[in-house]
């Protein structure tokens, strides 16, 4: 398993995860958008050349806010979200005062993932996800 900086090679693989995995994905060119601006972080997770997850992280200052986490469907449960946030963390828990997220609260799987990285639910977003619609539930690790 490596983690690496993400470049405009891994886009289209990561879209499919993308497309994998949310009801509202973003598309190949606003994962591009994203990618390009300087405040933000995407790293992606490889396996035996295949590109299997991603994270995207947001630095405002001295804040950092996960932007999406995926991981493809057929590599669930092997760990490779759990790397991927701790390499995030790791990378950058210097420079950041926290790190915040959304996620479904229906999300189990994840919710238990970022409670056992220290994540504190801090509040929620109400009818902030759709198909179906669903508060968020807000996380945040501080350092």
């Amino acid at each position: 398993m490596i983690i690496k900086n993400m470049t405009d090679a891994e886009l289209s693989a990561v879209a499919l995860i993308e497309q994998q995995s949310f009801s509202r994905p973003w598309s190949r060119e606003s994962l591009r958008e994203s990618l390009l601006s300087p405040a933000n972080r995407f790293y992606v997770c490889e396996i035996s050349g295949e590109i299997v997850g991603y994270i995207g992280l947001s630095i405002a200052c001295d804040e950092g806010y996960i932007l999406n986490v995926a991981v493809a469907p057929e590599h669930r449960g092997k760990g490779v979200g759990r790397a991927l946030l701790s390499f995030v963390i790791e990378k950058h828990a210097q420079e950041l005062s926290f790190i915040t997220l959304e996620v479904r609260p229906s999300n189990t799987a994840a919710v238990s993932l970022y409670r056992g990285f220290g994540f504190e639910k801090v509040g929620e977003r109400r009818d902030y996800y759709r198909d179906p619609t669903e508060n968020a539930a807000l996380f945040t690790k501080f350092f």
